[in-house]
């Protein structure tokens, strides 16, 4: 299969082309969220593209604004369950910075998803703050417990911190998934593969891998609001159906937000006001 990263002018945002299917277009944005089970698909007028939340990560944590994601197959390659494989590519390429001020969500009142069940509850919000800060809680089942983890993106840390953490999953749901159609690229050398005995492929990438593989996850996922929060998410046991659903919920509500640029940002430091500008893949 091929994917290409082709620049985009200033405004575009993110555009997934399909190259086998006369080149048709799906907008990376909560309105084409499709299904989303152990990973988030996007459909349009029945075409369909899955996979796709490490790559929107990546180009949310790399700053990439504008991009058409040109590829001939339905799924968005899975490498080696990362994000690290795009960073590098998109890093080889370059980026060039575009003339229009970039645009941030700038959240003004909060939004949650909540979701009660005999398993426990679970949790996702969003909140008024600066940046672009994430603090993410996790709770599986042995050998990962609970894990948690804080960060905030405008620290410039996500290629170091977040973009190597791998995608994991455990070995007695298998088959499960794959009657399901689910999983289709995954092997041991695309996740953390995990029994009830431990890592079955070790050495992890850093002792708490796991949460920051489900901030990855939540990166690439609140990036179908179509720009860059800016404000405070904190989730609680949540997945792809939350965070697509929370995207969904803040889009309706357009109370809770407006755009910004840096300028507008009253605590951003105007000394950084001229690197806030629109960039897309070179």
């Amino acid at each position: 299969m091929s994917l290409r990263l082709i620049p985009a002018p200033a405004g575009s945002g993110v555009v997934f082309r399909r190259s086998d299917l006369d080149y048709f277009e799906i907008a990376a944005t909560g309105r084409n969220v499709a299904k989303v089970s152990y990973a988030t698909s996007l459909m349009r007028q029945g075409v369909l593209i899955s996979t796709t939340e490490h790559l929107l990560s990546a180009l949310i944590g790399l700053g990439v604004d504008n991009v058409i994601i040109e590829i001939d197959n339905l799924e968005v390659p899975i490498l080696d369950g990362s994000a690290k494989p795009y960073v590098d590519a998109i890093r080889a390429i370059g980026r060039k910075r575009q003339r229009r001020k970039r645009e941030y969500i700038r959240i003004l009142k909060p939004v949650e998803v909540i979701e009660n069940s005999q398993a426990g509850s679970k949790f996702i919000g969003v909140y008024p703050g600066e940046g672009y800060q994430i603090d993410y809680t996790i709770d599986f089942p042995t050998p990962i417990g609970r894990e948690s983890l804080r960060v905030d993106l405008e620290s410039g840390d996500y290629e170091t911190l977040i973009a190597p953490a791998r995608t994991f999953g455990f070995r007695e749901d298998e088959a499960m998934l794959r009657d399901m159609g689910l999983i289709r690229g995954a092997s041991a050398e695309s996740a953390i593969i995990l029994t009830r005995e431990g890592v079955e492929n070790g050495p992890l990438r850093f002792d708490d891998e796991f949460v920051r593989h489900k901030v990855l996850d939540l990166i690439g996922d609140l990036a179908l609001a179509g720009r860059r929060i800016w404000g405070r998410v904190v989730a609680e046991r949540a997945g792809h159906a939350m965070h697509t659903a929370l995207v969904q919920r803040l889009l309706r509500d357009r109370s809770a937000w407006e755009f910004a640029n840096r300028a507008q940002l009253a605590a951003e430091p105007v000394a950084t006001q001229r690197h806030a500008l629109e960039v897309s893949a070179a």
